[in-house]
Parts: C-alpha cells; structure tokens; sequence
C-alpha cells in the first residue's frame, strides 16, 4: 500500500524519537557535566585559582591590630577559550534493503548512529577531563600487579579522595570513572570483595554501577584503560550545548533513507582541582 505524505512524516517522527532514545541510553560522561547552552562558535571561560587567599607580606589574617589597615586579599581567575564541535553521523539505506533484508537495517542503522554520536561526545569528555585534570595521584601499584599483596586500589581512591578535599572541593558522592577492564580489577580485589564497607551495590543506568568508598563508579569505554579519575559532577566540568542532538530522516521514495544526526557544543573545564587522576593502576 502507498504511503501517503501524513504517513512518511509520522515515520520520520519515529526515527528521530528512536535515534534520540538510542542515544540518550548511550551517553555516561555527559550526567557528570553540568549542562549549559551556547549561542556562539567559540566559546570563553574563566577558571578559579583553587588556593585560598592569604594575606600580603606586610600582614596577616590574624592579628590585625585595632585600627589597623585590613590585610588585601584577590581572588585570581585565568582566561580560557574553547571552539564548539559538532559531532555527526549519518546512514543510507537502500529502498531494496529496506524491503527485502533478512534483519531489520533500520533499526540497526538507528541503533548504531544514536550510539556513534553519544560514544564520540563522551570520548570529547574523557579527553578534556584528563588533559585538565587539577590532581594526579600514582597507584601504589598497578591493580593487577604480579605481587598479590601490593594491590590496593581502595587506597588508592581514598588518597584521590584527599587531594579533591584538599582543595576544598566535597569527594563525597564524586563520580569514579573506570575503563571495563579495570573495573573487573577492582572488583576482583580482595579488600573490595571481602568487604561490604567499601562496596555497596545499585542499579545500573547510564554506566552507573554502584558505589565505592562514596564514589559512584561509572564504566565505560571511553576511559582509557590503565587511569581513573575522580570527578566532582556538576561542579568540575560544564558541557556547553549549541545543538542538543538533532534527528533528521531524508526520504528518497524508491530510492533510498538518509538517517542523520548531530549535536554540537564543547567540554569545559571550570574546576580543575573538583578532579583527580590516578595513574599507573
């Protein structure tokens, strides 16, 4: 039976749905942003000097004698700019393919496109968070290390903790951001298996597996394996949003079915010290 206009666009309503929905399921870094939108190409931010003020050479904070000068006190910020990208992924499917193909090429290419836009904006994410991390603490020792008894990641993310607190920044329900590979490590750890204090389970969304030693832990491959970090949400970082993502079906009758979808805006980086790297594990 022919399609009739209503009816290609009511399908076309449903791909984008399907593709958005793909994608949203897809995303696990983007939840540790805080998101904000963007009207321009390049895009400028400021980052806090993290260290308190303390007072000039001459005085200090306490005591200050009666009616003497107060101690002068700045508050320091660096300049930082970044350009908006656009991230996008497109598919063809042929007439023939459409109608005839022993799997359903639709929804595969839904699938597969909604995946490779979310995938590559979480990579965008890992990469800056990384690049631009304010703390760095080496592993004791790798967590899979020959030597059973050096392993000790729950140390290891405990000292990660301190540098973030440290910095005056709450670790407390930070996000703990973990290649698979060294996710099976951990759990696979002595002290985490034997012990209920540093493990507590949850339900898995968006990457989210659990909690360790007040951390929620995320896994995902766009994570380098071998590093963690831990992020403070919502506060360290802010993705920028020119575009959220945005579904477009081109209809060739008897012909072909264009699939795109794209999304644009940038990482930034406000609070470098609310995040901390661990190497070597």
């Amino acid at each position: 039976m022919a399609d009739s206009t209503g009816m290609a666009d009511l399908r076309a309503e449903n791909v984008s749905r399907v593709v958005t929905g793909f994608a949203l399921q897809s995303y696990v870094l983007k939840q540790v942003c805080m998101v904000t939108s963007s009207n321009a190409w390049t895009e400028t931010y400021y980052k806090e000097t993290a260290a308190d003020l303390t007072a000039g050479t001459t005085r200090n904070v306490a005591g200050v004698a009666r009616l003497a000068k107060f101690p002068y006190g700045e508050v320091t910020w660096t300049e930082t700019s970044g350009r908006n990208a656009k991230f996008a992924m497109e598919g063809v499917i042929s007439w023939e393919d459409e109608r005839t193909n022993a799997i359903d090429v639709i929804v595969r290419t839904l699938l597969r496109i909604g995946r490779a836009v979310a995938s590559t904006v979480d990579g965008a994410i890992a990469a800056v968070i990384v690049a631009q991390a304010g703390n760095t603490q080496a592993a004791n020792a790798t967590w899979d290390n020959a030597v059973i008894s050096s392993r000790d990641p729950v140390q290891d993310l405990l000292n990660g903790k301190s540098l973030i607190s440290i910095d005056n920044y709450n670790a407390e329900g930070a996000y703990l951001l973990l290649h698979p590979t060294n996710y099976a490590q951990l759990l696979g750890n002595a002290n985490v298996r034997n012990a209920g204090q540093f493990w507590t389970d949850a339900p898995t969304k968006n990457g989210m597996v659990g909690m360790i030693v007040g951390l929620k832990v995320l896994v995902t491959n766009s994570v380098t394996e071998g590093g963690c970090q831990i992020v403070v949400p919502k506060e360290a970082i802010t993705w920028r949003s020119v575009s959220g993502l945005q579904v477009e079906t081109i209809n060739d009758p008897g012909v072909k079915k264009t699939i795109r979808a794209w999304e644009v805006g940038q990482p930034q980086v406000t609070n470098p010290d609310a995040i901390c790297k661990i190497t070597g594990i």
